[in-house]
């Protein structure tokens, strides 16, 4: 028996090993932009682990089943067990990708997932030569779930990644890496669309590519208003597309990418490469003969707060967005860390600072997965006692957010609580982080729903005089936003799409903590407003 767990452990790593390898791979899909039917067919192959898969910025008009956070919308997909994933992709186009929505077995179980427009439909921009996919990863030498659990127990954090990947190879700078490092070959002048997404699990980052500049024309899915710079900044979730035009002197330059860390934390503080490759490059004559070395990129420091910031207020949508101009419900959430005291402080189960135990929280509740059942499924069925709907919509006590805040705060509340929606009601909320044990750059990510990123500050939130900037003509869409550390970011949107939803931090290690909440989206009026039946095979729990 323990042979045979050894060996199906062995199979599931290699698994994930395999999926790594082809997470440069993308699903492409064109004309599915209105009323076409993509399904996805996923199989827990082995016997050790369960799992499920989502989208991510897929919107699933009104098919929460098909969105797939395990114990939101669906029970996980048991060992040996299959479950179909069917979906209409309506009025959306650009990159996303689709990612294990099970613990961390995201690490390795991800890859694009490309919206084409229609067939003879431009783009806003001048059309590309080609696309580059480029997934940026985080790698860990040990089983990423060993990692993961050896930090549920001890209550610290978890031990930071090994190195960065690009397209899962990590590039010159690592050891025993070099031979792998990815290269893209590029003919002088051709003009390419890289198309970045940021698959880690815990860390934002800075990308560039030396001496080429970078022109953003989208982000999670959404056109912007062209710009270029010479670094972006993406954090874990989003996507960022660039046109890049090979008009250097012919040679090979370094892709690069490396932290952006806004808290004070350990992190990861190495850098991955790949290689962007002029086709008619130089090569050495004489002794010594081979490729010229690559030219490396300028990257900002790990702590620029001020370049990640610069770079996110550039962003504007392609166009005049159709934003919400009035609000209905009008919610201010906190979000940050926190710390549960233990009754036997610095017991092998309390290693987090000062014997405790690391939490997070929004508004003060820290948010537990149930076990029974879903929440969409027990949502759908009436079954009671697995979620409340007290979830509070604003602090339930106020304080100074990014000031010297008293320990009596630190301490959430643990429980499963969801927010309920009036159909077609216009929300807005306000993201606030806090400087409980520190203040920090959080990439919260809404499941079924784009939004508009109407404004953003450092410093408390004043109701008062911070509405009067916000940009309500064409500020950019998304279905992930960093909030600024120390500050706040405002969104929009109307909640037209009726189920369970998940928001998030999609920094792994956050949500495990409880940095999470679910929001309820009542029906509205008719079938055309209301959840669609469940599959028949949605997996059981």
């Amino acid at each position: 028996m323990e042979s045979s767990q050894r060996f199906s452990s062995l199979a599931f790593i290699a698994l994930l090993a395999y999926f790594a390898f082809l997470a440069s791979a993308e699903l492409h899909v064109r004309e599915f932009v209105v009323g076409s039917l993509l399904c996805i067919f996923f199989f827990a192959l082995t016997n050790v682990l369960d799992l499920s898969l989502i989208s991510h910025g897929i919107r699933q008009l009104r098919n929460p089943w098909a969105d797939g956070p395990e114990y939101i919308t669906q029970c996980p997909i048991r060992p040996g067990q299959s479950y179909t994933y069917r979906f209409t992709i309506e009025d959306q186009e650009g990159t996303l990708w689709w990612h294990a929505h099970s613990r961390w077995l995201r690490a390795t179980v991800y890859g694009a997932l490309i919206i084409y427009p229609r067939l003879g439909s431009p783009y806003p921009f001048h059309m590309p030569k080609r696309d580059i996919p480029i997934l940026l990863g985080e790698w860990w030498d040990r089983n990423p779930m060993d990692v993961l659990r050896q930090a549920q127990f001890t209550g610290a954090a978890a031990n930071v990644s090994d190195a960065y990947t690009i397209n899962g190879q990590p590039g010159d700078l690592y050891r025993c890496s070099r031979s792998e490092t990815v290269r893209f070959p590029i003919f002088p002048g051709e003009t390419v669309q890289l198309r970045v997404i940021n698959a880690g699990l815990n860390q934002e980052l800075f990308f560039s590519v030396a001496n080429h500049q970078l022109t953003v024309v989208e982000t999670d899915s959404a056109y912007t208003k062209p710009f270029t710079t010479s670094v972006i900044m993406i954090g874990p979730g989003q996507t960022t597309n660039v046109l890049l035009t090979a008009n250097q002197r012919p040679g090979r330059y370094y892709m690069a990418a490396r932290a952006y860390n806004s808290a004070n934390a350990p992190f990861d503080n190495t850098t991955t490469t790949a290689i962007l490759e002029y086709v008619n490059a130089p090569t050495r004559r004489g002794r010594g003969r081979g490729q010229i070395a690559p030219v490396f990129p300028v990257l900002p420091g790990f702590n620029d707060t001020a370049t990640a910031t610069a770079f996110t207020n550039r962003l504007r949508y392609w166009k005049r967005a159709p934003v919400p101009l009035q609000v209905d419900e009008n919610l201010f959430f906190t979000v940050g860390l926190g710390l549960i005291n233990c009754s036997n402080p610095n017991s092998p189960r309390c290693q987090g600072p000062n014997g405790t135990r690391f939490a997070a929280s929004i508004n003060n509740q820290s948010f537990v997965l149930p076990r029974r059942n879903s929440i969409m499924q027990a949502y759908y069925q009436g079954m009671p006692g697995i979620f409340t709907t007290d979830f509070p919509p604003v602090p339930p006590v106020q304080f100074d957010y990014t000031g010297n805040v008293s320990r009596g705060l630190w301490q959430p509340v643990k429980g499963t609580k969801a927010y309920k929606l009036k159909y077609k009601a216009n929300v807005q909320i306000v993201l606030q982080d806090t400087s409980i044990v520190t203040p920090e750059n959080h990439p919260m990510h809404l499941h079924g729903y784009q939004f508009y990123v109407v404004g953003s500050g450092f410093g408390n939130f004043n109701p008062r005089t911070d509405p009067a900037r916000f940009n309500l003509f064409d500020p950019p869409e998304r279905n992930t936003i960093g909030t600024p550390p120390g500050g706040w970011v405002a969104i929009r949107f109307v909640a037209d799409n009726p189920g369970a939803w998940f928001m998030h931090c999609h920094i792994d290690s956050h949500l495990g903590w409880g940095l999470a909440m679910v929001f309820l989206v009542e029906n509205g009026r008719g079938q055309l407003q209301s959840v669609q039946a469940p599959p028949l095979d949605l997996p059981r729990c």
